[in-house]
């Protein structure tokens, strides 16, 4: 049980460490104060350039896979593992370290079901890959890759605690872009351009 605690404490601390505002920080600029103010990939993608976008979202994605990775070499029971990338998720969106005031958790949620359903992870990489691909909304990826995962993860057969611990984290992904869907209902949600330098 100890092992377990250790385990999770240190899954939100890893999902608590803000690279958005490291990098933006490195590069002198405040994300928290520049576009969105959001401390995840699409900000920074937005506001420094596609290559840094990429590479927080990539070190957003750890913060979910690596905590899951070492929960299931160390622990055996499913409900513990995915108790370890839920709290990565949490610690991306309400951070120790930045007031409990973080990022919306995609890039870390996508990261926990790359450790867990790779195969999943890539279609719903993909799918989300698209709808920015068509339509350019950020957000409208988010969510629709939330349910699409919920769903999936439920139809193939995945151990319950992971399928409802996908459940609980989709429906904060959603809650987190509540302001996103009512800028994408008033048709004034920003859309992202890959011609970022």
């Amino acid at each position: 049980m100890i092992k377990a605690v250790v385990l999770m404490t240190a899954a939100y601390l890893m999902g608590s460490v803000p690279f958005g505002l490291i990098i933006a920080r490195i590069k002198g600029i405040d994300i928290t104060s520049t576009g969105s103010g959001n401390i995840g990939a699409t900000n920074v993608f937005r506001t420094l350039g596609k290559e840094y976008g990429i590479a927080v979202f990539s070190l957003d994605l750890l913060k979910g896979a690596v905590p899951v990775m070492l929960a299931r070499i160390f622990l055996a029971d499913p409900l513990l593992v995915i108790a370890c990338g839920t709290l990565a998720i949490i610690g991306h969106m309400f951070p120790v370290f930045l007031r409990f005031r973080g990022g919306k958790g995609v890039a870390t949620g996508l990261g926990v079901v790359l450790a867990i359903a790779p195969y999943l992870f890539i279609l719903a990489f993909l799918l989300g890959i698209l709808i920015i691909g068509v339509t350019g909304y950020v957000s409208a990826a988010s969510i629709t890759g939330s349910v699409f995962l919920t769903i999936l993860m439920f139809r193939s057969g995945q151990p319950l605690p992971y399928a409802w611990a996908v459940l609980l984290i989709s429906a904060l992904i959603i809650w987190k872009h509540i302001p996103n869907i009512k800028r994408l209902a008033s048709g004034t949600e920003n859309r992202i351009s890959w011609n970022i330098k």
